[in-house]
């Protein structure tokens, strides 16, 4: 299929933003889009000056802005090359429903979740540095730098259990038209989010101290007209609070009672949690005793008791947990004191499944008609709920009984939710049970929603009370709001959509909310922040060592970052003019490698700037590397004279100085010097009276055993190694030499040139 024309009516104008939500069973792109901020005319006053940016499905038509693959990117810890395979289908998704002209201008996020939260530094790196790699060349979409964040910044990164409330918290409002109108000080609703693994809450308390203000994060959006919002919000996340986690902590703690108290009559577990006849076989993964037989797998069987199983599931709450920072809800932790006659609450996810898809009670929420339909559920026979399961499947239609009561009475059955399938049905009444608790025990939701004290049965009959007077109901349970999703994905657009509607002067760019956190010690959130090595990465690991007052916050600059540039340039300052000498030595360093088995030696003695070294000692190591220091830091600025070379001879017991500033020589004749050599081969000692050719240098240089050669093949070939004579002045050969050594010209003596 054809990416859309852009002169599609529907196109005209339209931006784009694409979100992967990398999740931990499987990663879901979804495409959003919104017009232009920057061509709309915003008369002022008028409603639209007060709104933000309409962020709608990225297609026209269908549901075609959504697709998924399985399983989850953190599966690809071990095989980070798998990574790019597998985003495949996605990137072709979105390039098949993006004009390519709008490619480049199109933002493009890879967010991954809970599945890679949980894998280790090393292996979360190399996954996003895999992704990272594949999205850049094998797409143009608009794609940040590399940063503290990542090898793409903020475009592809893990984000925490806090963003993805912040995040959910501003598509609720958004939705629920929670930052609309002139006024700023109209109250926004709360949002609450639980999965398998962990719930959130994030809300906009009112009336806050000095102490939580401390806690709070700052949520900035821009209206279309120009005028920027700024709300306050707190998060946090309960680890092991959502029904996955929660359940496997009940199991442990059931085995561990029933062990504690059984019988050796008794082998099977009765569980109040699970529909009265219901069988299965868990094995305690929390709070197993010691002994070997309580951690083997276990079967429970149901009571069908909802009263029974909140009683049980409560104590998971932790509520008497130590409090540092009063007050607390669950687990210990801070959470500001909440209004609930002005702070009114959103459920997704699991609030919203759990209520719905059984018992039919999506919307708002009345504990009296909830409780009904749990306690009746849980009490049900196994066998029953699965017989009418299995009808419904033959209707093609998955669900359970799905009875729809009115006036005491069933009216309908089968009308569970579509996606209902048998592990929904055997975990609802623990996932019931948990979720009232949360709602009622942890967060301090009133049981009674109806402000006036009115008991109902009814959660239309609680919305319409509430509203009368002013108020909306206490909690409600959503999936959608409109044809839209309510989802963190949604949140994330709509700050995105937000940062395009053109910038006031003296206003500051609209950033991240995780990058709006208060750079103070101890924070409760902190960042995900893979070692990637870049300075960034490096910044971000070297600024909490650093005191408050020298971090960027404080400076309006980065002080590491600065640091670290200002000695890259120092070195590369003193490191050119060395280029040549650094060259040269590591070359040298790899020809004495990979011939150290022949390498030989030269009794003579090299000065360094114009001074004679000790004859017969070797050339300073770390003479040589100071040399270079010293040209470049030399006062001077003069080039080094020519070095004088210093040999022992048998006619001169003494030094003699012979200038080694070249002198025009004939190129194809060699000349001698008469030197005495001392040789040591590998079978045989020989000594003879030889020359030694040297090759005239084309410019001043120093000399070293590079210069010299000894003029006769043959000798080379039994020669093995050279070494020096410290006990005479005179250098000789101190073997018979086999093959007779021929030289084509040697000095016999000062102004004696002998050709043979």
């Amino acid at each position: 299929m054809p990416p859309p024309a852009s002169l599609d009516p529907w196109m005209v104008g339209r931006h784009f933003g694409v979100v992967i939500d990398a999740g931990s069973s499987g990663s879901r792109l979804q495409i959003y889009s919104w017009k232009d901020p920057g061509l709309a005319t915003v008369v002022k006053g008028s409603e639209l000056e007060f709104t933000l940016p309409k962020v709608e499905k990225g297609t026209e038509k269908g549901d075609e802005w959504v697709t998924k693959v399985e399983p989850g990117i953190s599966s690809f810890g071990n095989n980070p090359e798998g990574v790019a395979k597998y985003l495949q289908p996605l990137l072709s998704h979105a390039r098949t429903h993006i004009p390519p002209s709008l490619e480049k201008e199109t933002p493009l996020f890879l967010l991954a979740t809970a599945g890679m939260r949980l894998l280790s530094p090393k292996k979360q790196a190399e996954v996003l540095q895999q992704a990272c790699k594949f999205l850049r060349l094998h797409s143009t979409f608009k794609i940040d730098d590399p940063s503290a964040t990542g090898p793409c910044g903020s475009s592809v990164r893990i984000i925490t259990g806090e963003e993805e409330g912040l995040f959910g918290w501003i598509a609720v409002n958004y939705l629920m038209d929670g930052f609309t109108g002139a006024s700023q000080n109209r109250t926004t609703y709360g949002f609450l989010d639980m999965g398998g693994a962990s719930t959130q809450i994030a809300f906009e308390p009112g009336n806050v101290n000095e102490h939580d203000s401390k806690n709070l994060i700052d949520v900035r959006l821009r209206l279309m007209g120009g005028q920027e919002i700024k709300h306050k919000v707190f998060v946090t996340t309960w680890l092991g609070y959502g029904t996955n986690q929660a359940r496997e902590r009940y199991v442990g703690k059931a085995i561990t009672e029933f062990e504690v108290s059984r019988s050796d009559s008794q082998d099977v577990v009765p569980d109040p949690c699970l529909p009265k006849g219901l069988e299965i076989t868990e094995k305690p993964v929390h709070d197993a005793p010691s002994n070997a037989h309580s951690k083997k797998a276990h079967r429970l069987k149901g009571t069908g008791s909802f009263e029974g199983c909140m009683q049980k599931t409560e104590a998971l709450l932790n509520k008497t947990a130590p409090c540092p920072d009063s007050p607390c809800l669950m687990n210990g932790i801070h959470v500001p004191s909440i209004d609930f006659s002005v702070s009114h609450f959103i459920g997704v996810s699991e609030y919203w499944y759990s209520s719905e898809h059984i018992f039919g009670l999506g919307g708002a929420y009345d504990f009296v008609q909830y409780e009904r339909a749990a306690s009746k559920f849980c009490s049900r026979d196994w066998g029953g709920i699965m017989k009418q399961h299995q009808l419904s499947k033959a209707q093609h239609r998955l669900g359970g009984d799905g009875e729809v009561e009115k006036d005491g009475k069933v009216v309908e059955v089968g009308k569970w939710h579509p996606s209902v399938e048998r592990s929904r049905l055997e975990m609802q009444c623990f996932k019931a049970a948990w979720i009232a608790n949360v709602l009622h025990q942890g967060i301090g939701i009133p049981r009674i929603t109806d402000p006036g004290g009115n008991v109902t049965t009814d959660g239309d009959e609680v919305e319409k009370e509430a509203e009368k007077k002013g108020l909306g109901p206490a909690f409600q349970s959503r999936d959608t709001v409109g044809d839209i999703a309510i989802s963190w994905t949604l949140g994330k657009m709509v700050l995105e959509a937000s940062k395009e509607v053109p910038m006031r002067p003296n206003h500051r760019p609209l950033v991240d909310p995780i990058e709006e956190i208060p750079d103070t010690p101890g924070f409760h959130i902190q960042p995900i922040r893979p070692p990637f090595w870049t300075l960034g990465g490096i910044e971000d690991r070297i600024t909490p060592l650093l005191p408050v007052n020298l971090t960027r916050t404080s400076l309006g600059f980065s002080p590491v970052i600065f640091l670290l540039l200002v000695s890259f340039f120092f070195i590369a300052i003193i490191a050119y003019p060395m280029r040549r000498q650094i060259r040269g030595s590591c070359l040298r360093s790899l020809r004495h490698a990979t011939k150290r088995d022949e390498g030989y030696s030269l009794e003579e003695g090299i000065a360094l700037n114009g001074h004679n070294s000790r004859p017969g000692s070797p050339p300073s190591t770390t003479a040589k590397w100071l040399y270079p220091i010293r040209r470049v830091f030399s006062s001077t600025g003069t080039k080094p004279q020519p070095v004088a070379l210093s040999v022992v001879t048998s006619h001169n017991p003494n030094l003699r100085h012979i200038n080694t500033t070249p002198t025009r020589l004939s190129p194809t004749r060699s000349h001698s010097l008469p030197v005495d050599l001392e040789v040591t081969a590998s079978s045989t000692q020989y000594a003879t009276r030889n020359s030694i050719s040297r090759s005239p240098s084309p410019a001043p240089a120093l000399l070293d055993e590079s210069l010299f050669v000894v003029n006769n093949t043959h000798a080379l070939n039994g020669l093995s190694s050279l070494t020096r004579s410290r006990n005479t002045s005179q250098m000789s050969l101190s073997s018979t030499l086999a093959p007779r050594m021929t030289r084509t010209a040697s000095f016999q003596g000062p102004g004696k040139l002998q050709d043979e």
